[in-house]
């Protein structure tokens, strides 16, 4: 189940915030590292993250999150610094606040626009997931420690929420210090670590750690 719009609005607002100040820490030398998103440096995740945002904040809704979209994204961000997909960042963010301020719970449990597969509340909420998810990426390009919190338990739930859409389980995210989310009315307990358990989810750790097989992955 999606979070709340409270949650949320707020949640998504500090991702972003957060990963435009991980962005002007980076130097020359990490923007150029290559990630764990296959062909891509951490210039191109930034620019992914980046591009997306200002994107939808301009209407622009049509194919977000599509192989050929985020390509289009990354290349024509590429050669800009880390400043200045920060800046475009920090604006996209700011519109993005006035957008999901006009929004009421009615609205945010409607039908996404733009094609999405879910409601409203899913698209924003799988919005927080990128950002979350990416900055850990680039976290872990550049030898940064993972940073657990808000957006980790946004990340379970965008995961739980695909996994159900895509008949995936039963099973139970049983994670500690996190809310438990069940898939496909809930079976057996998925525990361990929260973190690890995404990274699996998302084609970025083995699932067999967690006794599952590659169809956890929400990308195969």
């Amino acid at each position: 189940m999606t979070l709340s719009l409270h949650e949320v609005r707020d949640g998504i607002a500090a991702e972003h915030q957060a990963f435009a100040a991980l962005l002007r820490e980076l130097d020359g030398d990490a923007w150029a590292r290559p990630s764990r998103c296959n062909g891509w440096t951490v210039a191109d995740v930034a620019a992914h993250v980046s591009g997306s945002m200002a994107e939808i904040v301009a209407g622009e809704l049509e194919g977000q999150g599509t192989e050929p979209v985020t390509a289009r994204q990354v290349a024509q961000r590429r050669g800009r610094t880390n400043d200045e997909l920060a800046d475009e960042l920090e604006g996209a963010a700011k519109g993005s606040a006035d957008l999901l301020a006009v929004f009421d719970e009615s609205a945010w449990a409607g039908p996404s626009p733009g094609g999405f597969d879910g409601t409203l509340g899913d698209a924003v909420e799988a919005l927080w997931y990128d950002a979350y998810l990416h900055a850990d990426d680039i976290r872990a390009a550049t030898g940064l420690p993972s940073v657990r919190g808000p957006g980790l338990k946004a990340s379970l739930s965008h995961v739980a929420t695909v996994l159900g859409q895509r008949g995936w389980g039963p099973a139970t995210l049983a994670f500690d210090g996190f809310d438990e989310f069940d898939v496909g009315g809930g079976g057996k307990r998925i525990e361990g670590d929260a973190l690890a358990f995404v990274l699996a989810a998302t084609g970025r750790a083995d699932p067999s750690t967690f006794g599952l097989g590659p169809d956890v992955n929400i990308y195969a």
